[in-house]
């Protein structure tokens, strides 16, 4: 019951914050922190205890499932179940989470109670989206998103708040209209084909679908989550909302809101359509491609700290991207890596333009400079992850990079090297933050001040995560395989036309299954 019992902790927390918060303000803050930290400490325990005592060569992917009739007439139910990637996806969302919170502690002053509402349900959201094995349910989960990150951009948000909020509401809630008419598609074409209408992932799993009608399908899917990861030409609402999100809405955006674009792509898309994903794969690279040199460039010709961070998550993505249509083992390792590694450094790199927006007064990068002398910890924290978000041996970002350029060089050759290009301007733009912030002649005459005890407990955590990736990746990898296996084996030669050899049910003797 355990993923029960986080939807509604978190659910719950949020109407408490909003209830109590009309009456004290501080007490919204401290709800949130104990209910995000419940979430991570119980998922933690438990990603422990299952990697001690389940072998990563299980063939069995499932850890845990839970299925409950809601609307039996529609063939709806209330399904939940976690696999590797999902459990590593729900410790990053309470992670985040809770770092979120400690970020907003001071910086929210004018509806607290309705702000931690908002954060909360996200959460709730998010974790929904990476639990939810019904696609009835999945679409639900996948609004409950989009509103509450709608109010928090646009309430708490900077001067352009009500715009940026606007072009990504519309953008998400126009391309999730679209997966919801490929979702009742998809149920109405096994409800043909079986006589049984239902919307439970694994039955719609075995789905024979006509290849020219899949293929729109599969679009359908395909353009929500692109629209959500982002990827060249569907990215432009994400500079706006990060650069007006306050800074735990653009760690959230970062860290975890493209997550869900990616983990849609593995869990649904690739799945459920595997032939029609084999035809789009080149199409699906070559965008990717695009993005990585695309958002590298725009990156370093921003001025904006914020809008330069946003860019370098439009670069990132592009090699999720590439990585997952390259279809094989090490490019998917390296995809779940780089899914981890981006919400960890890029989400230090918001948190800290909302630090120096909160002392400066200001995001534009030529008015800074100089600012290593003052403030020696935030420089050399900045110094650290500048060279994560450009690939440096030793830190997360790097093992996953170069783990989704190994497996792509399998799949196409001259797009991997031109991918490969990216790296050289994901050093020029990293090396630029690093100067123009914290080198040079100082633009300042008053004082600065450095980290603050709570601003130092998060990027220590931070920090502490982003090495131990680097030096120790294999707990997330050994996390996944079985998934990835599995995935891998869908698009191997000879399974390749094979739709339903994905199609596994989780195991009743499992020793953390839960049936009702």
């Amino acid at each position: 019951m355990i993923l029960i019992y986080v939807i509604g902790i978190l659910m719950g927390g949020g109407l408490l914050a909003l209830l109590l918060g009309q009456w004290n303000r501080n007490l919204p803050r401290w709800i949130a922190l104990c209910t995000v930290s419940v979430g991570f400490i119980a998922f933690v325990f438990f990603w422990i205890n299952q990697y001690r005592t389940v072998n990563p060569h299980l063939t069995n992917t499932w850890i845990i499932d839970y299925r409950h009739d809601w609307i039996p007439s529609f063939g709806i139910s209330f399904h939940l179940a976690i696999d590797g990637l999902s459990l590593l996806l729900l410790v990053l969302t309470f992670f985040l989470g809770v770092l979120a919170v400690l970020c907003s502690w001071n910086d929210v002053k004018e509806r607290v109670g309705f702000y931690y509402f908002n954060l909360l349900w996200i959460l709730a959201g998010i974790s929904g989206v990476f639990m939810a094995m019904d696609l009835f349910l999945f679409y639900f989960f996948w609004e409950v998103m989009l509103i509450p990150m709608y109010f928090l951009i646009g309430i708490w948000g900077s001067e352009n708040r009500v715009y940026a909020a606007y072009k990504f509401f519309i953008f998400t809630q126009a391309s999730g209209l679209l997966m919801l008419l490929a979702i009742i598609g998809l149920y109405f074409i096994h409800g043909q084909n079986t006589g049984l209408y239902t919307f439970n992932y694994f039955e719609l799993l075995g789905t024979v679908i006509p290849p020219h009608i899949a293929f729109w399908l599969m679009l359908g899917f395909m353009i929500a989550f692109v629209v959500k990861l982002p990827i060249v030409p569907f990215h432009t609402w994400l500079p706006d909302a990060h650069s007006e999100a306050p800074t735990a809405g653009s760690l959230i955006l970062a860290g975890l809101l493209l997550k869900t674009g990616a983990y849609g792509i593995l869990r649904f898309v690739l799945p459920l359509f595997p032939e029609a994903a084999h035809d789009l794969a080149p199409w699906a690279m070559l965008f990717g491609v695009i993005g990585i040199i695309y958002g590298a460039i725009l990156a370093y010709s921003q001025t904006d700290l914020k809008r330069l961070v946003a860019y370098t998550s439009v670069s990132h993505m592009g090699f999720v991207i590439l990585g997952i249509f390259a279809f094989n083992e090490l490019a998917l390792q390296g995809v779940v890596m780089q899914l981890v590694t981006h919400a960890i450094s890029t989400g230090a790199l918001f948190i800290m333009a909302g630090m120096l927006k909160e002392r400066l007064h200001t995001r534009n990068i030529n008015h800074m400079g100089g600012l290593w002398t003052q403030m020696p910890q935030m420089g050399a924290i900045g110094m650290l992850f500048a060279m994560a978000s450009l690939g440096l041996p030793g830190l997360g970002n790097f093992i996953a990079e170069f783990l989704i350029l190994l497996g792509a060089f399998k799949a196409n050759v001259l797009l991997t090297i031109i991918a490969t290009i990216g790296l050289v301007f994901s050093a020029i733009y990293s090396l630029r933050i690093v100067q123009k912030v914290f080198l040079g002649p100082s633009e300042r005459s008053d004082h600065v001040s450095d980290f603050s005890f709570r601003e130092i407990i998060v990027m220590a955590s931070l920090t502490l995560s982003i090495v131990w990736l680097g030096l120790y990746p294999q707990p997330v990898i050994n996390t996944v395989k079985p998934m990835i296996n599995k995935l891998a084996h869908v698009f191997t030669p000879e399974n390749k036309n094979v739709q339903n050899s994905y199609h596994t049910t989780p195991l009743s003797t499992h020793k953390y299954l839960v049936k009702k």
